[in-house]
């Protein structure tokens, strides 16, 4: 099984799949290493700003590393904001009978209230090095963005309208427990 997390930034993908590998046990990839392992390596020009270019260039790669997953019998989390809303285009049945897909969102309503709390957990799951803060603007555009293309594609999104913690620990335990019988 592979479970692709995805979304804004800073909407917690991180922080989710280390909650989900700790309750499964799978493997993690993030999409972000491979991003600076190609970036640091000389292997692409591509900055980490070129975010659209950065989806098209490391999406091919990470297709055909979930597809290895499965044909390998090996379960495996996903996570990164680099995945394009059509990522099902490649994957035959055989292998979206074996993926979960979840966009990760923050409601225009969550960010503005709890916007300290986002910028007080951004290095929750990674260390993060900033020039400067980000106006909640910024994150309320990004936000609707992904809600928008997933809609848009019929992607499954989970909408963080309340409580972060709560919103992700009721879909956390779902598909763990889905997780849990295909592996049994």
């Amino acid at each position: 099984m592979v479970i692709i997390i995805t979304g804004a930034t800073h909407t917690g993908k991180t922080a989710l799949a280390k909650k989900l590998v700790r309750k499964t046990g799978f493997f993690c990839v993030s999409v972000d290493h491979l991003k600076m392992g190609l970036i640091r390596s000389g292997n692409t020009t591509l900055t980490p700003y070129d975010d659209d270019e950065l989806t098209d260039y490391l999406w091919p790669i990470v297709r055909e590393m979930i597809k290895t997953a499965i044909e390998n019998g090996q379960d495996l989390v996903v996570e990164g904001c680099y995945v394009p809303f059509n990522w099902r285009d490649g994957l035959g049945e055989v292998y979206l009978s074996q993926i979960e897909y979840i966009c990760l969102c923050m409601s225009s309503d969550y960010i503005a209230s709890h916007f300290d709390d986002i910028l007080a957990h951004r290095s929750d799951a990674e260390n993060r090095l900033y020039d400067a803060d980000p106006a909640p603007a910024s994150y309320i555009r990004d936000n609707r963005y992904f809600e928008r293309g997933c809609r848009q594609a019929g992607n499954t999104l989970l909408m963080i309208e309340d409580n972060w913690e709560k919103s992700v620990g009721v879909w956390l335990d779902r598909i763990s427990d889905t997780a849990t019988e295909r592996t049994i």
